[in-house]
């Protein structure tokens, strides 16, 4: 899996299963945001919309269970 961790100026730092790696922010779709998960096919990235939505919903229960713990 590969996701978007953060842009460092023209410089997107992508997070993957082997660790990171920086491309050109020109690369990316436009509306591409931390935390999206990309996928490259055909020569470009593209934003994988139902992985980035499931993986989003994860992190919201998983904050929701931290929260009420306290």
């Amino acid at each position: 899996m590969v996701i978007l961790e953060r842009f460092e100026g023209d410089i997107a730092v992508l997070e993957t299963d082997n660790g990171s790696l920086n491309i050109s922010r020109a690369e990316l779709p436009e509306e591409v945001c931390d935390g999206d998960v990309l996928v490259f096919s055909g020569g470009c990235w593209s934003i994988d919309r139902e992985k980035t939505d499931e993986r989003r919903a994860a992190m919201r229960s998983r904050m929701r269970r931290l929260i009420k713990k306290k």
